[in-house]
């Protein structure tokens, strides 16, 4: 070990800025590389590191949160109930990818839910307190007042899917559209032509974008758009086999639905098969998500896959650089980004 690694060239500890000075970077570059930012190259994160391991530089969190007005922890906000939470692989796969990307990090994740109106009057407080440096908000709907609250607190947050296409916050979200596009091309494909559409819930932008590209997947290939086929849902099993069997009763000729989510799938297939209906040989069924729940399906189920881990690990990544770049609020609003990742229909026996 080098006699110099545990003190700087004052013979104390070493500083912040010795170790810039040894990298031959900026202060604010060491920071952002101790603090875990994405904004540093490779070479320069190295070499800072290597002046950190030189000099023997130990972070003095506590002081550096507290002269920073920092509290090194991010809150994930669920504005779900908990049951939903723990039913839906969606959020565990989204908590997963949000995890592995602050394992390298000095950041402490908190779980909140704020499904009821008594756990939302309790998180605007605990917010207004600035108790967390960031906040990613999952599971948004059009008339959430949180998102707006963060935006006045001037609270680093970022959102997966936006609230609509005027989004105001950093978002990020799979392709709906065109996942719903590639599930009702597919069932097309296959030769179905009464294909129905099971929605998630409605105030969700996500699930709006999904209707589209499914009505504008039957426009393009020529086939009449029938609101009766499509019937609201809400994500949950009950909901999707609630939502079958009305469908069922209106169109008992229908040979095919999209639902959805994996979950509204399991209850469809419920549904259909209480109506004696066999899958795929009456009516092809595909899901969205591609959680477990469609590999373990009886048939196993199509359906769009989402990357909702990368999901988990871009969201961290944009929350991590407003955190470290910490402009005033109308700045970041007018670079907001709003990232789209690929979706991709994987094809099963269920259709």
């Amino acid at each position: 070990m080098a006699t110099h690694g545990a003190r700087g060239r004052s013979g104390g500890r070493p500083t912040l800025e010795e170790v810039a000075a040894r990298a031959g970077v900026g202060r604010g570059t060491v920071s952002r590389v101790i603090n875990g930012s994405p904004r540093v190259s490779d070479a320069t994160r190295a070499a800072v590191e290597a002046a950190v391991a030189e000099l023997g530089y130990v972070p003095n969190t506590a002081a550096r949160a507290l002269a920073a007005n920092r509290t090194d922890a991010i809150a994930l906000v669920v504005p779900e109930p908990e049951t939903r939470f723990f039913a839906e692989p969606y959020f565990s796969d989204m908590l997963k990818g949000v995890g592995a990307e602050l394992t390298d990090t000095e950041m402490q994740l908190l779980l909140i839910f704020a499904g009821s109106d008594k756990e939302r009057r309790r998180l605007a407080q605990y917010l207004a307190a600035h108790r967390v440096d960031g906040v990613l908000l999952v599971s948004v709907h059009a008339d959430d007042p949180l998102p707006d609250l963060l935006a006045q607190l001037e609270i680093p947050a970022v959102i997966s899917g936006p609230r609509s296409a005027a989004e105001t916050l950093t978002s990020v979200d799979s392709d709906n559209y065109g996942g719903a596009r590639s599930a009702v091309e597919h069932l097309m494909d296959r030769g179905r032509t009464r294909i129905a559409h099971i929605t998630g819930r409605l105030d969700v932008y996500g699930a709006q974008r999904r209707v589209d590209g499914y009505r504008d997947a039957l426009r393009d290939a020529g086939r009449p758009v029938d609101d009766g086929l499509i019937e609201p849902g809400d994500f949950t099993e009950e909901g999707g086999a609630g939502a079958m069997r009305a469908l069922l009763e209106r169109h008992p000729d229908l040979d095919a639905v999209f639902a959805g989510s994996d979950v509204t799938a399991a209850g469809a297939r419920h549904a259909l098969r209480e109506a004696g209906r066999r899958i795929p040989e009456d009516v092809a069924l595909v899901g969205y998500d591609d959680s477990a729940i469609a590999r373990h399906m009886d048939p196993p189920l199509t359906s769009v896959r989402q990357p909702i881990e990368e999901m988990g690990r871009r969201m961290i990544d944009l929350l991590l650089t407003e955190i470290a770049d910490r402009r005033p609020t109308a700045s970041r609003d007018l670079e907001r980004t709003q990232a789209v990742l690929a979706t991709e229909l994987v094809t099963r026996a269920s259709s």
